[in-house]
């Protein structure tokens, strides 16, 4: 008796000591939640930020504030995420730029699959090859055969060294044997600014940060960069349909620290994937050239695990280098 007595205390405590972790993800949020985005305003990873931080504020009656925190490629946004508490009022917008970080860096403050808890996927979305409309060419044949004609003419702009948008121009140059001169600068947002005014040439740019200039015909599309076409371009090509075996998709996602509560993390998915669920987010997703993507952590943490091991072969194959 006495034995039975104290299991059925201890498993008391046990379920008493797990209250407090029900309670607070029962209730969060209670204060507003800050997100961070590893780029300045404007890039694709700001503008599907700002996106699901207005639906989940709207659903969970809680500000989200997007805290644009630019430099290094995304690791200080990256790095002071995996350093925060893990409380759930701190996420990380993770774009394609940290599973290539993973193996662009040598030495990082943090560890990706350590420090950042996977909490959901949010969409898949292809980059867009687009070109100043100056440039004399509208299918990439021309534009191989251009810059082959004007080795060192072009100028390349990308949202950073290292950056998605940077090795996928890496990856065409690579695969076609073109010349072109690499400008980085510190997000996608004035690299397309900088585009517009002719200042660069071409950029392999995200489409939520290029499309809208295309369809105004500022901007001139000449391919998508995924496997298959666009449903926002159907009239666009892909890259791969002039060079076999080109591919390169960014994965849009949330994470948080390492530790944040499961019940936390698991109330974040549902309600992500109840956002993507909805018919008139999935439209404006497509509408920026993306594909909503609903999952599970579990699934999400595979998706990261496969892609930073896709990247880090062109990175090693290409000899990627950042300053």
């Amino acid at each position: 008796m006495r034995r039975r007595h104290f299991i059925t205390l201890i498993g008391g405590a046990a379920a008493l000591s797990a209250l407090p972790r029900a309670a607070a993800a029962f209730d969060y949020p209670t204060r507003p939640v800050h997100w961070i985005v590893g780029f300045p305003p404007g890039g694709a990873t700001d503008i599907i930020a700002r996106l699901m931080g207005q639906w989940l504020s709207e659903r969970l009656g809680q500000s989200f504030v997007i805290d644009n925190r630019p430099g290094a490629g995304s690791n200080i946004g990256t790095e002071a995420v995996a350093h925060a508490p893990a409380d759930g009022y701190t996420l990380l917008l993770i774009s394609g730029a940290q599973p290539i970080n993973a193996t662009l860096y040598e030495h990082l403050n943090y560890n990706l699959v350590r420090d950042i808890a996977p909490v959901a996927s949010i969409s898949s979305e292809p980059n867009l090859m687009v070109v100043h409309p100056s440039v004399p060419v509208t299918t990439v044949p021309q534009f191989i055969a251009y810059a082959t004609a004007n080795p060192g003419k072009l100028t390349m702009a990308s949202s950073g060294n290292g950056t998605i948008v940077h090795i996928s121009g890496e990856m065409f140059k690579m695969m076609t044997g073109v010349s072109m001169l690499h400008v980085p600068y510190r997000g996608a947002g004035p690299a397309v600014t900088d585009l517009i005014a002719g200042q660069v040439q071409v950029m392999f740019a995200t489409m939520p940060s290029s499309i809208e200039y295309v369809r105004a015909g500022k901007l001139r599309a000449l391919a998508v960069t995924s496997a298959t076409r666009s449903a926002a371009l159907p009239d666009v090509p892909t890259v791969a349909e002039y060079v076999p075996g080109y591919e390169a998709t960014a994965v849009y996602g949330c994470g948080a620290p390492k530790n944040t509560p499961t019940e936390i993390v698991d109330k974040l998915n549902h309600e992500i994937n109840a956002i993507l669920g909805d018919a008139k987010v999935k439209a404006r997703l497509a509408d920026l050239g993306g594909t909503a993507l609903p999952g599970s952590p579990a699934d999400y943490a595979k998706l990261l695990a496969e892609t930073t091991e896709k990247w880090a072969k062109v990175i090693r194959a290409a000899n990627i280098k950042v300053d």
